[in-house]
């Protein structure tokens, strides 16, 4: 079953395309209601040949308008020449897609929506039952790091990401989702954190803004993890726990999947008066600290109770306001990268590589 997701920004387009304004640096979006999906362009850059993401000009950064209400089940991320023809997917580094409107589930900064890099390929869910719900008027920001390590030179190359759309109007699907996550490494910032020798762990708690059911979930920690667990901290039940599969080196190849849901079942539900903890521990064996070498964060699916909306971000708050400079590149450090390579095993793509801090609940 899938991973997941997700969203859209578009500004329907007439039958072709239509300019954005100046201030979204050329990025472009539009529907292909033939095949139902939503389309997000991002500037045109050149890929000059083996050339690494640092020392490339990044497309900037997109803050873009949906117009059109429905819903998103699935996506795919590919890097385009200036005539539309696909060029290979090593080129991405990563992509980020986040809705500054909503606030995420255990914080109140804004709510990710998908990451990916050059392996995730094709993430769908099953269309009939899950969907994340759109808004027209609501906004998305778009985000990508690109790299040309092959001995070809790329002309105004374009980072697109299509969405599987399903229109309002239709009795499908039967489920609002959206997509969570909670971090080690909480609350802003860039999540990786320097990796003691031998033993360690790390921990997170945090409550959530509104109660409903976690219908899926994974995991992504790096090398030398041992095992990432999500639990309810009030009442010690243990929701998700997984060791990764790893190699005899102990690189981690993949970190197993739970799928909450069955015929008899819709996930596990969660409350706001409960308190959630995320917890990862490592076996370093090197003997040497590792900068960067740790991470830990659970995400995936969630369906809010019925009739429950999902809340708005709040603009003032602190928390919210160092969060959007991070991700909207306005102050120092790297944006969100996509763990390395390495995308969250997950049934939902959340967004990754941030580093550090902890508090705010």
């Amino acid at each position: 079953m899938a991973r997941l997701l997700l969203v859209g920004l578009l500004v329907l387009l007439p039958a072709g395309e239509r300019t954005l304004p100046p201030e979204a640096s050329d990025a472009r979006i539009f529907v292909d209601p033939r095949a139902d999906v939503l389309v997000i362009d991002l500037a045109p850059v050149d890929l000059p040949a083996r050339t690494p993401h640092h020392a490339i000009a990044q497309p900037p950064v997109a803050t873009l308008e949906i117009p059109q209400t429905g819903s998103i089940y699935g996506f795919r991320v590919e890097v385009i020449d200036s005539a539309g023809a696909k060029l290979p997917d090593e080129l991405i580094h990563h992509y980020n897609l986040i809705d500054p409107d909503h606030r995420e589930l255990f914080l109140p900064i804004s709510r990710r929506l998908l990451a990916a890099g050059h392996e995730t390929g094709t993430i769908r869910l099953p269309w009939l039952l899950f969907g994340l719900p759109l808004q027209r008027g609501e906004h998305v920001v778009a985000s990508a790091m690109l790299e040309n390590l092959t001995s070809t030179s790329y002309r105004r190359a374009r980072v697109r990401l299509v969405m599987n759309f399903t229109p309002a109007g239709r009795p499908w699907p039967l489920f609002r989702a959206s997509p969570w996550q909670m971090d080690v490494a909480f609350p802003v910032g860039d999540k990786s954190f320097t990796l003691p020798p031998g033993h360690s762990s790390r921990t997170y708690e945090g409550h959530p803004a509104v109660a409903g059911k976690i219908v899926g979930l994974g995991g992504h920690m790096h090398d030398y993890g041992r095992v990432i667990e999500f639990a309810d901290a009030t009442t010690g039940q243990a929701i998700y726990r997984a060791a990764p599969i790893a190699d005899s080196a102990g690189r981690i190849e993949s970190i197993p999947i739970a799928m909450l849901y069955g015929w008899m079942r819709l996930g596990v539900h969660i409350v706001p008066d409960h308190r959630y903890r995320v917890t990862v521990s490592y076996d370093n064996p090197t003997g040497e600290p590792i900068p960067d070498g740790g991470m830990g964060v659970v995400g995936g699916l969630f369906v809010p109770d019925h009739g429950v909306q999902w809340p708005a971000a709040d603009r003032s708050d602190s928390l919210y306001q160092q969060d959007y400079r991070h991700y909207m590149r306005l102050e120092g450090g790297h944006d969100m990268m996509d763990m390395a390579g390495k995308p969250m095993s997950m049934p939902m793509k959340s967004d990754a590589h941030e580093h550090s801090g902890h508090g705010h609940h």
